[in-house]
């Protein structure tokens, strides 16, 4: 039996996390390098995962399949495409970028009134949402990414409520208070979702009469698998509520500034850069590949709620006074571009959306944690309290600008290839979209300048007079992400190379082409 990468890939952060919570109470350092250790660990994995997959090759590459529950038909069935082993290096790159950022954020506070903050705990939870989240990029079973998809919710309710941002206006209960609120509605949000969802697996079941992806492909292929125009809408319907749920699409959204407001930078990132990119991930890879006539079908409806998302959270994240929220309405935006490019059936549109899920997270990344550092050395998410800050932090200011023009696309970075290659194919299949569309590109040039003036420029307030620069193990964090996102801008192939083929499978699920130009024939 060759050796099950994947599962080795997915399963080695849960052990860290039980390590980690193993680790004394007093030992908080060996809690954080074994965190940190495993996380590396992981990425190193991942990366094995990424140099053995073959972009030319089979459709799902190692595979791991192995009877799980036989009575009902579940099994535990692995394998990546390109868009699965893409987000799968994502998340593993990320997550020690996350534990460095967050090195001190669940230290315990001398106030007598502050709460318990057990520092092991935080980290587990950090490598527990790890371990779900590349397990879902996996899983080819629908039953088993079902489980996956709900389990996720279970640290990530704890990482928001239990460690949130310290950087709070008001006292210690009023905090504790907006935290436990945005917890409880992130909760309750994706777990209605959720159970939407439960009720189409099962549904699924009954006509498909198996969980597994390839074995209702080959069904559809060989013509023994038909299902019914109304049960396949409704069915869809149900997927892709509990994805737009998770994703977060308007108006389905309002979960995401709460839960990335009151959490601490780090989790903000594992929440919009990483979590969130299974609900449009899934979009791929369940909605068009089960039910490809009833994507088609609900496909005007689902791009004028992507529209939606992008002018909504641009214009949200204009008028935004709190540093953190207006990054959230600015993922919002950038989550409507994404669907916008799956939804568009191109193959310009859905290259663009699978690149923008990978840049989107590294770009997000970037300035949400520099965002961090600066509202931690401040001690306020609120963007009248700065002022000047270029000329005590020059390098602090730097970084902040280059995540800042990333999210607003600028040629060069990473994110303008995809947000480009979204905006053609959506353009070829849907012209008034695909110009709709360009006004988030000129809002996110507004609202992350503005952003970086009243911040950055201006005379220096008394408060950050004395601000310190970015620290070695700061600049450990944001400098290879900024790197990405230069390298990514310039020279996009290696990327686009692993997730074209994919693409094309998907493309051929729904059995669309590309629209061809239309050329006036010569006179």
């Amino acid at each position: 039996m060759s050796f099950p990468l994947l599962t080795a890939t997915a399963a080695l952060p849960a052990i860290g996390a039980i390590a980690t919570a193993a680790v004394p109470a007093a030992k908080r350092t060996v809690a954080k390098w074994t965190a940190l250790v495993f996380a590396l660990a992981t990425l190193v994995l991942a990366g094995l995962a990424l140099a053995r997959f073959e972009p030319g090759g089979e459709r799902y590459q190692l595979t791991e399949s192995h009877a799980w529950i036989k009575d009902f038909g579940v099994r535990y069935e692995l394998g990546v495409d390109g868009i699965g082993v893409a987000l799968m290096a994502l998340t593993a790159l990320l997550i020690p970028f996350v534990i460095l950022a967050g090195w001190h954020d669940a230290d315990p506070l001398e106030t007598k009134s502050s709460r318990w903050r057990p520092t092991q705990g935080f980290f587990a939870l950090i490598l527990m949402v790890e371990a779900m989240v590349i397990l879902s990029f996996e899983a080819t079973d629908v039953f088993l990414f079902y489980i996956l998809f709900e389990a996720m919710l279970i640290p990530m309710y704890f990482l928001i409520g239990g460690f949130g941002d310290r950087a709070h206006a008001g006292s210690d209960e009023n905090a504790a208070a907006q935290r436990s609120y945005a917890a409880v509605k992130f909760l309750l949000y994706n777990l209605a979702g959720g159970l939407i969802m439960l009720a189409a697996v099962i549904g699924l079941y009954v006509v498909a009469g198996t969980f597994s992806l390839s074995e209702i492909a080959e069904a559809r292929a060989n013509g023994s698998l038909s299902m019914a125009t109304g049960t396949e809408r409704w069915l869809f319907l149900g997927f892709f509520f509990a994805f737009a749920v998770k994703a977060p699409l308007w108006p389905l959204h309002t979960w995401l500034p709460n839960a990335m407001g009151e959490a601490t930078s780090p989790v903000a990132v594992l929440i919009t850069a990483v979590v969130d990119k299974v609900g449009t991930f899934a979009m791929l890879r369940f909605c068009l590949q089960l039910f490809p006539e009833a994507s088609k079908w609900a496909t005007p409806v689902i791009v004028v709620l992507a529209l939606i998302s992008i002018v909504y959270g641009a214009l949200l994240a204009v008028g935004q006074r709190d540093i953190k929220r207006l990054i959230a309405y600015a993922s919002i935006s950038h989550f409507g571009f994404i669907i916008l490019g799956i939804f568009a059936m191109t193959s310009q549109g859905q290259s663009g959306a699978t690149l923008y899920m990978v840049n989107h997270g590294i770009s997000t990344a970037a300035l949400m944690l520099v965002a961090g550092f600066l509202i931690t050395r401040r001690g306020s998410r609120l963007i009248a309290d700065y002022g000047g800050v270029q000329k005590v932090a020059p390098i602090l200011a730097g970084t902040f600008l280059i995540g800042g023009l990333a999210t607003l696309s600028l040629p060069g970075l990473a994110p303008f290839v995809s947000e480009f290659l979204v905006l053609v194919g959506a353009f070829s299949a849907y012209p008034a979209a695909g110009i709709i569309a360009t006004t988030g590109i000129v809002l996110a040039a507004l609202y992350v300048l503005v952003l970086y003036q009243r911040t950055m420029t201006g005379p220096v307030k008394a408060e950050v007079q004395g601000m310190a620069d970015l620290k070695v193990r700061e600049l450990v964090v944001v400098v290879p992400l900024i790197g990405l996102l230069l390298f990514l801008g310039v020279y996009p192939k290696p990327l686009t190379e692993i997730v074209n083929p994919a693409v094309q499978h998907t493309m051929s699920d729904v059995q669309k082409k590309d629209p061809q130009p239309e050329v006036e024939a010569a006179k």
